[in-house]
């Protein structure tokens, strides 16, 4: 079993910067792929990135290419989405999953652990 609890959300102007992290306790974090997913009100959750377990392959959505990096700390079982450049269509409840694997996953039904979200809010 592992626990996932995201953090870091908040209410910033367009053009602002956020970082969220997801702390991740329960078990050994060794061989978890990470992924974000965000839901914003009336929508279906969407894929946002997703990183390996060492790092080394990391996936992004479109949408937010060249502007979310995905990171992970190891040693201190926590990965970080820095969000630079936000827009108003940033707006979502923010989930991080996690899943035992190799590689990166985009799909949301894959995953097996969730955590509860953290709410991020662009105003205009």
């Amino acid at each position: 079993q592992v626990q996932l609890v995201e953090s870091g959300g908040g209410l910033v102007q367009a053009g602002g910067s956020l970082r969220l992290s997801c702390a991740a306790s329960g078990r050994t974090f060794s061989g978890y792929v990470i992924g974000w997913f965000r839901q914003a009100p009336g929508k279906e959750r969407e894929f946002v990135a997703t990183v390996n377990w060492s790092g080394g392959y990391k996936y992004y959505a479109d949408s937010v290419k060249g502007r979310f990096t995905i990171s992970r700390d190891n040693a201190k079982i926590t990965v970080y989405l820095q969000m630079s450049s936000l827009k108003p269509e940033d707006t979502a409840i923010y989930y991080c999953a996690a899943k035992y694997g190799s590689s990166g996953y985009s799909a949301d039904y894959v995953y097996d652990y969730w955590g509860r979200g953290t709410q991020v809010t662009v105003s205009s």
